[in-house]
């Protein structure tokens, strides 16, 4: 009685990676410039980057949105990948052969990661204009001027 007990609690302890990474991460948007909207496919904004979501499971899909006033709107796929501290998880579940631990990691998503994280976007100026170069006006020119001619020198008289 006393064994099945102890199994009984041994058992959900199988989970390696939803307990030692947990189900949720945090997921972090930076824009360049800074100050930019974020509007999630799974509902979540903030109003300014840099921003952080603290709790979004790891095995969500969604878009996120990102805009800017005087910017053009861009829109990023988010998704997930098994990482290494999740496959470590599910190694020692196989060591601990827990194959309730399997089948719970796998299902809850605690061995992935989100991917990209952080997603970094550079927003891009609405009229198109690198903002780090700015081109010569119009009708300027950079080479300079040829010079005027110059009268030969005079020849001594005898």
């Amino acid at each position: 009685m006393k064994a099945i007990m102890a199994l009984a609690l041994i058992a959900p302890l199988a989970a390696c990676a939803t307990i030692t990474r947990g189900t949720t991460q945090a997921f972090t948007v930076e824009s360049d410039p800074a100050g930019a909207t974020v509007e999630m496919s799974n509902g979540m904004h903030c109003d300014a980057t840099p921003c952080t979501f603290a709790h979004l499971r790891r095995n969500a899909e969604f878009t996120v949105t990102v805009s800017k006033e005087g910017y053009r709107t861009s829109t990023h796929s988010v998704t997930h990948q098994v990482s290494g501290g999740g496959a470590a998880g599910m190694a020692g579940n196989v060591v601990v052969g827990g194959i309730i631990g399997m089948v719970v990691d796998g299902s809850s998503g605690a061995m992935n990661d989100l991917v990209p994280n952080p997603l970094h976007v550079t927003l891009e100026s609405a009229d198109g204009a690198m903002v780090a170069d700015a081109a010569p006006a119009a009708g300027a020119t950079t080479e300079a001027a040829p010079a005027a001619p110059q009268p030969a020198p005079a020849s001594p008289s005898n």
